[in-house]
C-alpha cells in the first residue's frame, strides 16, 4: 500500500471535508504509533497527526535499545523493570527486523557510588532473568546471565581501565533502531485504514456544546493550510510536549506533570574506541548515572547524560559539558582510548519524558542540570526520576498518555486502548473487538523472529536475484524486514540514479512511495542512518538524494534552497560543527585543554 506525499494530500483533504474519526490521536513518536497500529487493527477509525516527522522528537533520540533497566532494580522499580524485561522479547518478536538480542557486558568496579558490586550484580540479574522468564523460554535459554573475572573481562575488552575492576556480569539485553521501529508502526497502522499524518500540528483542542473534547484545528505545517479534524476520542500522546497539548485544551488547567530531560550520545569510528559487545557502567562521578558504548555499523557510540532541560524541544542542543562529561568518563573508563572532540563523527540530543515535577528555577543553577554531574546521587537527581507511564482523562473527555520507556511502549497502548474503547462504548454505543498486540507484527515483521538471522540471509538471497551483491541485499533486509522483497523488486523497474548505487536508488524510491518521506533529513537521518553511522560516506550522497527528491516531490528551487538549508543545520550540530570550532579556538588561546582533550572538570 503507498504510503507518501500523495496520499498524504488525500488524507489531509478527507479530514478538512468533515470525515469523523473514532480516535484521534496528538503525537507521532513510538507511544503514538503503538495506539494507532492496535487502534486501526480494532476496526476504528483512526487518525495521527505529528508536527514534525513521525518519530522525529524523542523516538529517534534513543540509546537504541529495547532496554530492561537493570539499574532500576536499585532504587526497587521492580514493577516497571518486570514489565519491561517481559517487553523485550514481545517487542522482538513483532518487529523482529527492528530489534534484536544482544547481550549487554556490565563491568563492576570497587570505587565510590559504584552501582553494583559483584554479589549485588549477580543478584540483580538473577532478578532480572526471573522477571523475564529466561529459563523457562527455550529460545532465551541462550541468553541466561553469567559473571566473568576480571580477567575474562580484560580479555574480552581490553581497553578497558584494569584499575579497580574486579569482574563483570553478562545479561541480555536487545539492540534497536528506534526510528525504524516507529516508521513500521506507523505503516501497519495505514495499511490497516488508519490517516497517519506527519507534519500536521494540532494547534487548539475543539469541544462540543456540552464542553466535551471533539476536535482539533490543525495547520499543514509543509504549505500552511488550516483545518479542523473531528474525532469522537482525542489522546494526547506528545511524550515531552504532553503538558504543551495540554495548553491547547483552554478547558484544562492542570498542573504540568512532565520533567523532561536531556540525553546525549556521540558516535565515533571503532578504530578508536573498541568493545565487542554492548557495555554498561557506572559513570564513577557519584552522579547515579549509567553509561553505554555499543559497537554498530563499525562505529562505536557512547552515552547518555542525564539533564533537566527546559530549552528548545524541537532541537535540542549539545553542549560544551555535554562534551566534557562523556569524554572525561570515557577516557577513564578506557584510558588507552584518548578521545577528543575531534574525535567525534557525529552526534544526537533527545529529551526524555519523564513524569514528575518540572525542575525549578533554583534548580537551573545547580551542577547537574548544567554539565550532567551532580554533587551526590540523591532522590531529586534526573537520574532516580522512576521511568514509569501515566494515563488519565480530564474532565473535558482528552486522555493523556505519558511517561514509560520505549520498551514498553505496546504495554502503555494496551493499556490505553482498554480506556479508549471503553468512551467509544459508553458514550457512543461502539464496541470494538481489540487485537492481540503480542501478535500484532509491525510492517516487516512478518517472519520467523525466532530465526531472524536465517529469514534475513533468504531475504538477501532474493535480492541478489535482483542484481545486488549480497552486502547491498542483507542491508535491505536488515532495515525493511519482510518487506525487503518490494525494494528488491524495484531494481527491475529503475536504473541507478546519478550519483547513487542502484541499491541505494531502490531503497529512496521505495521509502518516498511507502514511508512518507518528505524531506531530506527525513531518509538520511531516521530512515536510514547515513546521518548517524556512516557519516564519513554520506557528504557524496547528499546531492543526488536531492535532485531525486525534488524530481519526485516537485519541489521549486526554493523549496531545494530550503530543505538544503535544513539538512545542513541537522549536519552542523550532529557535526558538533561550532563545538569543534569553540574548542580549537579555546586551544589557540591557550583555554584550559578540558574543552577540548576530553578531560572532565569533575574528576
Amino acid at each position: 500500500m503507498a504510503f507518501s506525499s500523495k496520499t498524504r494530500k488525500k488524507d489531509i483533504q478527507r479530514l478538512a471535508n468533515g470525515e469523523e474519526l473514532d480516535l484521534l490521536i496528538i503525537g507521532g513518536g513510538i507511544t503514538g504509533a503503538g495506539v494507532a497500529l492496535q487502534a486501526a487493527a480494532a476496526g476504528m477509525k483512526v487518525g495521527l497527526v505529528e508536527m514534525q516527522d513521525f518519530g522525529g522528537g524523542t523516538s529517534s533520540r534513543s540509546t537504541r535499545l529495547v532496554h530492561g533497566g537493570i539499574r532500576y532494580l536499585k532504587t526497587f522499580d521492580v514493577q516497571v523493570v518486570s514489565d519491561t524485561v517481559k517487553e523485550r522479547a514481545v517487542v522482538q518478536h513483532i518487529a523482529p527486523h527492528c530489534t534484536y538480542p544482544d547481550p549487554m557486558i556490565l563491568p563492576i568496579y570497587d570505587e565510590p557510588g559504584t552501582t553494583f558490586t559483584m554479589f549485588e550484580c549477580k543478584v540483580a540479574m538473577d532478578l532480572y532473568d526471573h522477571l523475564a522468564g529466561i529459563n523457562e523460554n527455550e529460545h532465551l535459554k541462550q541468553f541466561a546471565n553469567y559473571t566473568l573475572t576480571k580477567d575474562e573481562v580484560l580479555k574480552r575488552e581490553p581497553q578497558l581501565n584494569a584499575d579497580k575492576l574486579v569482574g563483570a556480569g553478562v545479561y541480555l539485553d536487545y539492540q534497536n533502531n528506534d526510528s525504524r521501529l516507529v516508521v513500521e508502526n506507523i505503516k501497519a497502522a495505514a495499511d490497516k485504514g488508519g490517516i497517519m499524518l506527519s507534519r500536521v500540528k494540532a494547534n487548539e483542542i475543539l469541544h462540543d456544546e456540552d464542553g466535551t473534547v471533539n476536535g482539533v484545528s490543525a495547520q499543514d505545517m509543509i504549505d500552511g493550510f488550516r483545518f479542523e479534524i473531528k474525532a469522537k476520542v482525542i489522546l494526547n500522546a506528545a511524550g515531552p510536549w504532553s503538558d504543551k497539548v495540554k495548553g491547547i485544551d483552554h478547558d484544562l488547567h492542570d498542573a504540568p506533570q512532565m520533567r523532561p530531560t536531556k540525553g546525549v550520545h556521540f558516535v565515533v569510528d571503532q578504530s578508536r574506541l573498541q568493545v565487542p559487545q554492548p557495555t554498561y557502567f557506572g559513570s564513577g562521578t557519584d552522579d547515579g548515572r549509567m553509561i553505554f558504548t555499543i559497537p554498530r555499523e563499525g562505529k562505536t557510540y557512547f552515552g547518555t547524560t542525564d539533564t533537566d532541560y527546559k530549552g528548545d524541544y524541537e532541537e535540542p542542543h549539545v553542549e560544551m559539558s555535554d562534551v566534557e562529561y562523556l569524554l572525561g568518563i570515557i577516557n577513564k573508563k578506557y584510558p588507552t582510548a584518548h578521545l577528543t572532540i575531534d574525535d567525534i563523527e557525529s552526534s544526537w540530543a533527545g529529551l526524555r519524558p519523564l513524569l514528575g515535577a518540572p525542575v525549578s528555577e533554583e534548580d537551573e543553577d545547580e551542577p547537574d542540570a548544567v554539565s550532567g554531574a551532580s554533587k551526590a546521587p540523591d532522590a531529586s537527581a534526573p537520574s532516580a526520576v522512576s521511568r514509569g507511564s501515566s494515563l488519565t482523562m480530564a474532565d473535558d473527555g482528552l486522555i493523556t498518555l505519558a511517561g514509560g520507556k520505549l520498551t514498553d511502549y505496546r504495554l502503555m497502548a494496551e493499556g490505553a486502548m482498554d480506556m479508549i474503547q471503553d468512551v467509544l462504548d459508553k458514550r457512543f454505543g461502539e464496541q470494538f473487538t481489540l487485537a492481540d498486540s503480542t501478535e500484532l507484527r509491525v510492517s516487516g515483521g512478518d517472519f520467523d523472529s525466532n530465526h531472524v538471522d536465517e529469514a534475513l540471509e533468504a531475504f538477501a538471497k532474493e535480492g541478489e536475484q535482483h542484481g545486488l551483491s549480497h552486502d547491498d541485499a542483507l542491508r535491505i533486509a536488515r532495515e525493511f524486514g519482510s518487506n525487503a522483497p518490494q525494494v528488491y523488486a524495484l531494481a527491475d523497474e529503475l536504473e541507478a540514479a546519478p550519483g547513487l548505487s542502484l541499491a541505494e536508488t531502490i531503497t529512496l524510491r521505495y521509502a518516498l512511495d511507502n514511508e512518507m518521506v518528505l524531506t531530506p533529513v527525513d531518509y538520511l537521518l531516521r530512515r536510514t542512518y547515513h546521518v548517524l553511522f556512516m557519516r564519513d560516506s554520506l557528504d557524496g550522497l547528499i546531492d543526488p538524494v536531492i535532485a531525486y527528491m525534488k524530481d519526485y516531490l516537485g519541489w521549486s528551487d526554493a523549496d531545494e534552497a530550503d530543505y538544503r538549508e535544513e539538512l545542513q543545520e541537522i549536519l552542523d550540530e550532529s557535526d558538533l560543527k561550532h563545538l569543534k570550532a569553540e574548542a580549537h579556538a579555546g586551544r589557540e588561546t591557550s583555554e584550559p585543554a578540558d574543552a577540548v582533550s576530553g578531560a572532565s572538570k569533575h574528576e
